[in-house]
């Protein structure tokens, strides 16, 4: 990865974008696609691992969205799940078992079939896991027993217990398909995006690790979701990634001309972008917010007085007016606005620091010399990593503790390693606070953020870390395991609400605001696209030669 620290290196950067400029294809008649070119797509972030499952964050599914196919594609609008690779579906009553009928002719791009047998192997990966590979297995699939080949179109799933959330996880970036050749390779190998086998409209043609990534277009790609108006190969000719982390050489080069698509555009430079002319696209991510979440593990933030203190010392509003846009709404709960089962919790999420004030008295901590609050010889001081992929992360945790201050707490925001940093998040005793959020446009996402065994932000017992925990709270892991159970569809958004409610009550989280992806555009791109929480897909782009 480079890292442009200084004019000079800025001013090197932008002449090597230079040279991969947009050339565009064949003049189409007036009002049509025209065909053809190569996009130039800035990205602030290297992808990391690219085992599907690990999709979720957001380089990587930058990366996995071109190249690979899913069974089942939701509407970004609707949020409807429609056919895409599976042509059909059925589900049986109590949501245990799933048979998919597979569109015919479909290959990946090693020429091998996207057979029934294929999916079987993929989701039988993700559902269990492969120890001896590595694997883990996927946070979107809950209960999975395993698979059935009926016939070589046909391929039948088998749960433990209901999997509500089945359906939906067949769309997302984690549940791509990709070859047998790709799924045989550990997990360790799967950071190299040639060794990825998609079915997808574009194929890797080369990657220098942690610099640049090209793409070029799939010329016999037929088989697109089948509701897009969209059909047959993509209309760009290829894709070519750069990483690029600093904001100002990713505005520069779109604003010069020398890339038409930006991702993590900074709230702060999105007037100076529209006002060039250029555009701004802020898709919802639709699950989780934006968020300060507790690990009650630790004795500083065990007792509920503390994190209801602390969630009322907090002032959402004054963060978002000082740091964000439009485009990053207030958080009125844990998840956001646009999320199944939304239910509006800001009467619960008020700024309030003489409250605030009494809670932390009432638990025992007094207001000491300092300026800080003390109890038993101990001062009520906390730490947070910031989170990189997250906009203006770091900011938003320095505010946070600028607010925490006035009633007493300190909060020291750390940058750290990349090493430190997730060894320490994993550790309660270290970090117990941190940021946190996630985006699936489906109700299980509650669960994949807070259940021991998939993110487990609240470090529960049972779940991944590097210490023994004793946290656990088992009325909350009922609610989750109902969640993806529940087969009633109101009686399921009923526990959505009851959720967002409880978790907020025990201050285990202080929602801040809602995440979008922000990109900003060329006005030559044209039919920009994104799955449901906010992934680009450039299968239907064009670039306009003017």
């Amino acid at each position: 990865m480079f890292l442009a620290k200084n004019l000079g290196l800025l001013a090197g950067a932008l002449a090597s974008l230079a040279s991969v400029a947009f050339v565009p294809g064949n003049a189409a008649a007036q009002g049509a696609v025209t065909k053809g070119g190569t996009l130039i797509y800035l990205e602030q972030q290297t992808h990391t691992n690219l085992y599907p499952p690990a999709g979720g964050f957001y380089p990587n599914g930058g990366v996995l969205n071109q190249i690979t196919d899913k069974l089942t594609y939701q509407n970004p609008k609707t949020l409807e799940i429609e056919p895409w690779i599976a042509e059909s579906w059925t589900v049986n009553a109590d949501a245990t078992e799933y048979t998919f009928k597979l569109r015919p002719g479909v290959t990946f791009s090693d020429g091998t079939p996207v057979d029934a047998a294929a999916v079987a192997k993929n989701f039988d990966i993700y559902g269990l896991g492969d120890k001896a590979l590595k694997h883990p297995v996927s946070e979107v699939i809950t209960n999975y027993k395993g698979s059935e080949v009926v016939d070589p179109l046909t391929v039948k799933f088998f749960f433990t217990k209901p999997s509500v959330g089945f359906l939906q996880g067949t769309s997302v970036i984690g549940s791509g398909l990709v070859s047998l050749k790709t799924l045989a390779l550990p997990f360790d190998a799967l950071g190299d995006a040639t060794k990825i086998i998609g079915s997808g409209p574009f194929v890797v043609k080369s990657e220098v690790l942690g610099r640049e990534l090209v793409m070029e277009a799939r010329k016999d790609y037929k088989w697109g979701p089948a509701k897009l108006a969209h059909q047959g190969r993509a209309n760009l000719d290829g894709i070519k990634y750069v990483v690029t982390p600093e904001d100002s050489v990713r505005i520069g080069a779109l604003l010069a001309g020398q890339a038409q698509i930006i991702r993590q555009v900074q709230a702060y430079d999105e007037k100076q972008v529209q006002s060039k002319g250029f555009v701004i696209y802020a898709p919802s991510t639709r699950g989780i917010n934006n968020s300060v979440v507790f690990r009650p593990d630790n004795p500083l933030v065990s007792d509920i007085r503390v994190r209801q203190a602390l969630l009322h010392a907090v002032n959402a509003k004054e963060i978002v007016a000082t740091l964000f846009s439009a485009n990053y709404p207030q958080a009125k709960s844990i998840i956001a606005s646009t999320a199944q089962g939304y239910v509006d919790q800001s009467a619960k999420l008020t700024y309030d620091p003489a409250l605030a004030a009494k809670l932390l008295d009432e638990a025992g901590w007094t207001m000491g010399p300092k300026g800080l609050r003390q109890k038993d010889g101990k001062e009520l001081v906390l730490t947070a990593y910031e989170s990189l992929p997250q906009p203006q992360n770091k900011e938003t945790l320095q505010l946070v503790a600028q607010q925490w201050a006035k009633v007493g707490v300190k909060l020291n925001v750390l940058a750290g390693d990349a090493g430190s940093r997730i060894a320490d998040s994993l550790d309660p005793l270290k970090t117990p606070v941190a940021p946190a959020m996630v985006g699936r446009a489906d109700p299980d996402v509650i669960r994949s953020q807070y259940y021991p065994t998939t993110r487990n932000v609240l470090m529960q017992k049972g779940g991944i870390s590097n210490k023994v925990q004793t946290f656990v709270d088992d009325k909350l892991n009922g609610l989750l395991e109902a969640i993806a159970a529940e087969t009633d569809p109101a009686k399921r958004i009923a526990l959505v609400g009851e959720v967002q409610a409880y978790v907020i009550d025990q201050g285990y989280t202080i929602p801040i605001f809602e995440e979008p992806q922000a990109f900003a555009a060329s006005p030559k791109v044209k039919d920009f696209a994104f799955e449901a929480v906010g992934r680009p897909a450039f299968y239907t782009v064009w670039l306009a030669p003017k």
